[in-house]
Protein backbone atom coordinates (compact mmCIF):
# COMPACT_ATOMS: atom_id res chain seq x y z
CA UNK A 1 0.00 0.00 0.00
CA UNK A 2 1.42 3.38 -0.83
CA UNK A 3 1.05 6.54 1.11
CA UNK A 4 -1.71 7.93 -1.20
CA UNK A 5 -3.71 5.16 0.05
CA UNK A 6 -3.38 6.41 3.76
CA UNK A 7 -4.84 9.69 5.63
CA UNK A 8 -1.72 11.84 6.25
CA UNK A 9 -1.14 14.90 7.87
CA UNK A 10 -1.56 17.01 4.73
CA UNK A 11 -4.88 15.72 4.13
CA UNK A 12 -6.36 18.22 7.02
CA UNK A 13 -3.70 21.13 5.93
CA UNK A 14 -6.35 22.95 4.14
CA UNK A 15 -4.50 22.81 0.75
CA UNK A 16 -4.78 20.50 -2.01
CA UNK A 17 -4.62 17.39 -0.40
CA UNK A 18 -7.64 17.92 1.45
CA UNK A 19 -9.51 19.38 -1.14
CA UNK A 20 -8.67 16.04 -2.82
CA UNK A 21 -10.05 14.31 0.14
CA UNK A 22 -13.34 16.15 -0.07
CA UNK A 23 -13.84 16.12 -3.90
CA UNK A 24 -12.79 12.37 -4.69
CA UNK A 25 -13.99 10.37 -1.36
CA UNK A 26 -16.86 12.57 0.75
CA UNK A 27 -18.54 14.11 -2.57
CA UNK A 28 -18.62 11.12 -4.58
CA UNK A 29 -20.52 9.84 -2.05
CA UNK A 30 -22.48 12.67 -0.74
CA UNK A 31 -23.53 14.79 -3.72
CA UNK A 32 -22.14 17.52 -5.32
CA UNK A 33 -25.38 18.91 -6.44
CA UNK A 34 -27.54 20.88 -3.74
CA UNK A 35 -26.13 22.76 -1.01
CA UNK A 36 -22.62 20.82 -1.32
CA UNK A 37 -22.59 22.37 -5.05
CA UNK A 38 -19.62 24.23 -4.82
CA UNK A 39 -18.58 23.30 -1.40
CA UNK A 40 -19.03 26.46 0.32
CA UNK A 41 -18.16 27.32 3.94
CA UNK A 42 -22.05 27.02 5.08
CA UNK A 43 -25.13 25.38 3.84
CA UNK A 44 -27.98 27.33 2.43
CA UNK A 45 -30.88 25.47 2.94
CA UNK A 46 -34.72 26.23 2.45
CA UNK A 47 -37.00 26.03 5.34
CA UNK A 48 -40.65 26.97 4.17
CA UNK A 49 -40.17 30.77 2.91
CA UNK A 50 -36.81 31.33 4.77
CA UNK A 51 -33.30 30.52 4.17
CA UNK A 52 -30.66 28.94 6.67
CA UNK A 53 -27.67 28.93 6.44
CA UNK A 54 -25.42 25.95 8.51
CA UNK A 55 -21.87 25.31 9.24
CA UNK A 56 -20.01 22.51 11.21
CA UNK A 57 -16.13 22.79 12.12
CA UNK A 58 -13.56 21.08 14.53
CA UNK A 59 -10.65 22.62 16.21
CA UNK A 60 -7.68 20.73 17.48
CA UNK A 61 -5.27 23.55 18.12
CA UNK A 62 -2.37 23.12 20.00
CA UNK A 63 -1.37 24.83 22.38
CA UNK A 64 -4.70 24.81 23.64
CA UNK A 65 -4.32 28.32 25.22
CA UNK A 66 -1.78 30.73 22.65
CA UNK A 67 -1.45 34.46 22.82
CA UNK A 68 -4.42 36.29 21.97
CA UNK A 69 -6.78 33.40 22.25
CA UNK A 70 -7.34 29.89 23.19
CA UNK A 71 -9.34 26.73 21.23
CA UNK A 72 -12.62 27.58 23.23
CA UNK A 73 -12.71 31.23 21.51
CA UNK A 74 -11.22 29.63 18.11
CA UNK A 75 -14.10 27.12 18.01
CA UNK A 76 -16.93 30.09 18.64
CA UNK A 77 -15.16 32.10 15.80
CA UNK A 78 -14.65 29.68 13.14
CA UNK A 79 -17.98 28.47 12.53
CA UNK A 80 -19.07 32.03 13.18
CA UNK A 81 -17.20 33.23 10.54
CA UNK A 82 -17.85 30.51 8.42
CA UNK A 83 -21.76 30.93 8.31
CA UNK A 84 -21.15 34.40 8.30
CA UNK A 85 -18.71 34.58 4.78
CA UNK A 86 -21.78 32.30 3.88
CA UNK A 87 -24.03 35.52 3.39
CA UNK A 88 -25.73 35.46 6.80
CA UNK A 89 -26.73 36.43 10.25
CA UNK A 90 -25.13 33.74 12.70
CA UNK A 91 -27.93 32.89 15.30
CA UNK A 92 -27.14 29.21 16.83
CA UNK A 93 -24.00 27.28 18.27
CA UNK A 94 -23.63 23.81 18.98
CA UNK A 95 -21.07 22.75 21.75
CA UNK A 96 -19.32 19.34 22.03
CA UNK A 97 -16.23 18.21 23.53
CA UNK A 98 -14.02 15.46 23.41
CA UNK A 99 -12.13 15.67 26.46
CA UNK A 100 -8.55 13.65 27.16
CA UNK A 101 -8.41 11.84 30.67
CA UNK A 102 -6.22 13.85 32.66
CA UNK A 103 -6.87 17.32 31.20
CA UNK A 104 -6.62 20.14 34.47
CA UNK A 105 -10.32 21.03 35.34
CA UNK A 106 -9.05 24.51 35.53
CA UNK A 107 -8.00 24.50 31.96
CA UNK A 108 -11.54 23.20 31.23
CA UNK A 109 -12.94 26.26 32.96
CA UNK A 110 -10.97 28.81 31.00
CA UNK A 111 -11.57 27.32 27.31
CA UNK A 112 -16.07 27.08 28.74
CA UNK A 113 -15.61 30.54 29.96
CA UNK A 114 -13.84 31.91 26.76
CA UNK A 115 -16.28 29.82 24.72
CA UNK A 116 -19.12 31.62 26.93
CA UNK A 117 -17.41 35.07 26.34
CA UNK A 118 -17.15 35.06 22.91
CA UNK A 119 -20.21 33.86 21.78
CA UNK A 120 -22.20 36.61 23.90
CA UNK A 121 -20.33 39.38 22.29
CA UNK A 122 -21.29 37.83 19.27
CA UNK A 123 -24.84 37.92 19.85
CA UNK A 124 -24.69 33.64 19.50
CA UNK A 125 -26.35 31.42 21.53
CA UNK A 126 -24.87 27.78 22.34
CA UNK A 127 -28.39 25.55 22.24
CA UNK A 128 -27.49 21.70 22.24
CA UNK A 129 -23.70 19.88 22.53
CA UNK A 130 -22.41 16.39 23.82
CA UNK A 131 -19.23 15.56 25.94
CA UNK A 132 -17.23 12.59 25.85
CA UNK A 133 -14.16 11.62 27.57
CA UNK A 134 -11.39 8.85 25.98
CA UNK A 135 -8.09 7.50 27.57
CA UNK A 136 -4.64 9.11 28.26
CA UNK A 137 -3.23 9.25 24.83
CA UNK A 138 -6.41 9.18 22.45
CA UNK A 139 -6.85 13.09 22.51
CA UNK A 140 -4.39 16.09 22.79
CA UNK A 141 -6.04 17.47 25.81
CA UNK A 142 -9.20 18.52 24.23
CA UNK A 143 -10.90 18.82 20.67
CA UNK A 144 -13.90 20.68 20.32
CA UNK A 145 -16.83 21.05 17.68
CA UNK A 146 -18.90 23.42 16.72
CA UNK A 147 -21.94 23.65 14.22
CA UNK A 148 -23.69 27.20 13.13
CA UNK A 149 -27.14 28.08 12.12
CA UNK A 150 -28.02 31.56 10.88
CA UNK A 151 -30.19 33.71 8.31
CA UNK A 152 -29.25 34.20 5.41
CA UNK A 153 -28.92 38.37 4.43
CA UNK A 154 -31.36 38.90 1.60
CA UNK A 155 -29.78 39.02 -1.59
CA UNK A 156 -26.26 38.51 -0.31
CA UNK A 157 -25.92 35.08 -2.09
CA UNK A 158 -22.10 35.08 -3.56
CA UNK A 159 -20.71 32.86 -5.96
CA UNK A 160 -17.54 32.24 -8.11
CA UNK A 161 -19.29 32.61 -11.58
CA UNK A 162 -20.36 36.19 -10.46
CA UNK A 163 -16.61 37.50 -10.60
CA UNK A 164 -15.68 39.01 -13.83
CA UNK A 165 -12.03 40.66 -14.82
CA UNK A 166 -11.38 43.86 -13.27
CA UNK A 167 -13.38 43.15 -9.57
CA UNK A 168 -11.71 44.34 -6.52
CA UNK A 169 -9.55 41.89 -4.18
CA UNK A 170 -9.93 43.21 -0.44
CA UNK A 171 -8.58 41.73 2.46
CA UNK A 172 -10.20 43.04 5.86
CA UNK A 173 -6.92 42.80 7.42
CA UNK A 174 -3.39 41.71 8.21
CA UNK A 175 -2.87 38.04 7.38
CA UNK A 176 -1.13 35.43 9.07
CA UNK A 177 -1.44 36.86 12.08
CA UNK A 178 -2.98 33.68 13.69
CA UNK A 179 -0.88 30.82 12.53
CA UNK A 180 2.47 33.21 13.40
CA UNK A 181 1.08 33.23 16.90
CA UNK A 182 0.37 29.84 17.77
CA UNK A 183 3.61 28.58 15.97
CA UNK A 184 5.73 31.07 18.00
CA UNK A 185 4.04 29.97 21.56
CA UNK A 186 4.44 26.32 20.54
CA UNK A 187 8.52 26.95 19.57
CA UNK A 188 8.95 29.37 22.37
CA UNK A 189 10.10 32.24 19.88
CA UNK A 190 10.73 35.36 21.41
CA UNK A 191 9.85 38.54 19.82
CA UNK A 192 10.43 42.43 20.95
CA UNK A 193 6.28 42.60 20.79
CA UNK A 194 3.95 39.88 21.99
CA UNK A 195 2.57 38.44 18.72
CA UNK A 196 -1.36 37.94 19.38
CA UNK A 197 -3.76 35.63 16.94
CA UNK A 198 -6.13 37.88 14.89
CA UNK A 199 -8.90 35.40 16.00
CA UNK A 200 -12.44 37.15 16.41
CA UNK A 201 -15.68 37.47 14.49
CA UNK A 202 -16.59 38.91 11.20
CA UNK A 203 -20.32 38.67 11.10
CA UNK A 204 -19.84 43.05 11.72
CA UNK A 205 -17.94 43.37 8.00
CA UNK A 206 -20.66 40.91 6.64
CA UNK A 207 -23.09 42.91 7.95
CA UNK A 208 -21.07 46.03 6.95
CA UNK A 209 -21.09 44.85 3.16
CA UNK A 210 -24.91 43.96 2.99
CA UNK A 211 -26.20 47.59 1.28
CA UNK A 212 -23.76 46.55 -1.43
CA UNK A 213 -25.01 42.51 -1.77
CA UNK A 214 -25.93 42.80 -6.02
CA UNK A 215 -21.97 43.47 -6.35
CA UNK A 216 -20.59 42.11 -3.93
CA UNK A 217 -19.37 38.56 -5.68
CA UNK A 218 -17.42 36.26 -2.96
CA UNK A 219 -16.80 35.96 0.57
CA UNK A 220 -14.58 33.53 2.26
CA UNK A 221 -12.23 33.61 6.10
CA UNK A 222 -8.29 32.42 4.95
CA UNK A 223 -8.04 29.57 7.91
CA UNK A 224 -6.26 26.32 6.55
CA UNK A 225 -4.08 27.17 3.75
CA UNK A 226 -4.44 31.03 4.31
CA UNK A 227 -5.46 33.27 1.16
CA UNK A 228 -3.41 31.02 -1.11
CA UNK A 229 -5.60 28.17 -0.70
CA UNK A 230 -8.83 30.88 -1.40
CA UNK A 231 -7.70 32.43 -4.12
CA UNK A 232 -6.42 29.26 -5.67
CA UNK A 233 -9.42 27.10 -5.28
CA UNK A 234 -11.78 30.02 -7.55
CA UNK A 235 -9.51 30.34 -10.04
CA UNK A 236 -9.32 27.34 -10.30
CA UNK A 237 -11.20 25.99 -13.99
CA UNK A 238 -12.18 29.31 -14.10
CA UNK A 239 -12.00 31.90 -16.84
CA UNK A 240 -10.11 34.33 -14.53
CA UNK A 241 -7.33 35.21 -12.46
CA UNK A 242 -6.36 36.68 -9.65
CA UNK A 243 -3.28 39.60 -9.21
CA UNK A 244 -2.24 40.72 -5.88
CA UNK A 245 0.42 43.79 -5.52
CA UNK A 246 3.08 42.15 -2.65
CA UNK A 247 3.25 46.30 -1.61
CA UNK A 248 -0.16 46.45 -0.75
CA UNK A 249 -0.59 43.05 1.31
CA UNK A 250 -0.97 43.97 4.85
CA UNK A 251 1.01 42.16 7.39
CA UNK A 252 1.80 42.13 11.21
CA UNK A 253 5.93 43.03 11.14
CA UNK A 254 6.18 40.22 13.76
CA UNK A 255 4.49 37.79 12.00
CA UNK A 256 6.72 38.54 9.23
CA UNK A 257 9.52 38.13 11.33
CA UNK A 258 8.44 34.47 12.68
CA UNK A 259 7.57 33.21 9.01
CA UNK A 260 10.86 34.08 8.15
CA UNK A 261 12.89 32.58 10.66
CA UNK A 262 10.47 29.38 9.75
CA UNK A 263 10.75 29.64 6.12
CA UNK A 264 7.36 29.64 5.21
CA UNK A 265 5.08 32.51 3.01
CA UNK A 266 2.63 33.72 4.95
CA UNK A 267 0.07 33.55 2.17
CA UNK A 268 0.15 30.16 2.99
CA UNK A 269 -0.83 30.66 6.61
CA UNK A 270 -4.11 30.44 8.75
CA UNK A 271 -6.11 33.68 10.09
CA UNK A 272 -8.97 33.21 11.78
CA UNK A 273 -10.10 36.66 11.88
CA UNK A 274 -10.06 37.96 8.78
CA UNK A 275 -12.19 37.79 5.55
CA UNK A 276 -10.99 37.94 1.52
CA UNK A 277 -14.01 39.90 -0.44
CA UNK A 278 -14.40 40.00 -4.13
CA UNK A 279 -16.38 42.41 -5.44
CA UNK A 280 -17.48 45.16 -8.27
CA UNK A 281 -14.69 48.31 -9.11
CA UNK A 282 -17.35 50.62 -8.57
CA UNK A 283 -17.50 50.03 -4.85
CA UNK A 284 -14.39 49.03 -3.76
CA UNK A 285 -13.51 52.44 -2.05
CA UNK A 286 -16.54 52.57 -0.19
CA UNK A 287 -16.66 49.03 0.58
CA UNK A 288 -13.23 49.59 2.10
CA UNK A 289 -14.03 52.73 3.92
CA UNK A 290 -16.84 51.11 5.53
CA UNK A 291 -14.66 48.50 7.47
CA UNK A 292 -12.31 50.64 8.52
CA UNK A 293 -14.73 52.12 10.43
CA UNK A 294 -14.67 49.13 12.25
CA UNK A 295 -12.30 47.84 14.87
CA UNK A 296 -12.15 44.60 13.08
CA UNK A 297 -11.36 46.09 9.42
CA UNK A 298 -8.86 48.79 11.06
CA UNK A 299 -6.34 47.24 8.61
CA UNK A 300 -8.36 46.40 5.66
CA UNK A 301 -6.84 47.25 2.21
CA UNK A 302 -7.66 46.23 -1.34
CA UNK A 303 -4.87 44.01 -2.50
CA UNK A 304 -5.38 42.77 -5.98
CA UNK A 305 -7.55 42.54 -9.15
CA UNK A 306 -9.15 39.91 -11.50
CA UNK A 307 -7.74 39.37 -14.19
CA UNK A 308 -8.23 37.29 -17.63
CA UNK A 309 -4.88 35.40 -16.97
CA UNK A 310 -7.19 31.94 -16.11
CA UNK A 311 -6.96 29.87 -13.53
CA UNK A 312 -3.15 31.53 -12.32
CA UNK A 313 -2.96 33.49 -8.88
CA UNK A 314 0.24 35.84 -9.55
CA UNK A 315 1.71 37.79 -6.65
CA UNK A 316 3.57 41.54 -8.52
CA UNK A 317 6.26 41.84 -6.09
CA UNK A 318 8.16 44.86 -4.18
CA UNK A 319 10.63 44.45 -6.97
CA UNK A 320 9.14 44.39 -10.09
CA UNK A 321 8.94 40.69 -10.56
CA UNK A 322 6.00 37.94 -11.18
CA UNK A 323 5.47 34.63 -9.24
CA UNK A 324 2.92 32.29 -9.38
CA UNK A 325 0.55 31.62 -6.05
CA UNK A 326 0.34 27.94 -5.87
CA UNK A 327 -2.42 26.02 -3.52
CA UNK A 328 -0.55 24.40 -0.45
CA UNK A 329 0.23 20.46 -1.70
CA UNK A 330 0.60 19.75 2.38
CA UNK A 331 0.56 20.07 5.78
CA UNK A 332 2.47 23.80 6.27
CA UNK A 333 1.62 23.99 10.30
CA UNK A 334 0.22 21.21 12.00
CA UNK A 335 -2.64 21.66 14.79
CA UNK A 336 -3.36 25.61 14.59
CA UNK A 337 -7.01 25.60 14.15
Amino acid sequence: MTDTERILLGHGGGGRLSRNLIENEIVTRFGGKGPLAGLPDGARLQLGGETLVFSTDSFVVSPLEFPGGDIGKLAVHGTVNDVSVSGAVPLWLSLALIIEEGLEMNTLRRILDSIRTASEEIGVQVVTGDTKVVARGQCDGIYINTAGIGRAIPGLNTAVNKILPGDAVIASGTLGDHGMAVMAAREKLTLNNALESDTASVHRLVAAVSQWADRVKFMRDPTRGGAAAVLGEIVENSSFGISLREESIPYNPDARAVAEVLGIDLLHVASEGRMLLVCSPDIADSLLQSWKKLPEGAGAAIIGEVTEEAGRVVLETQIGGRRMVDIPQGELLPRIC
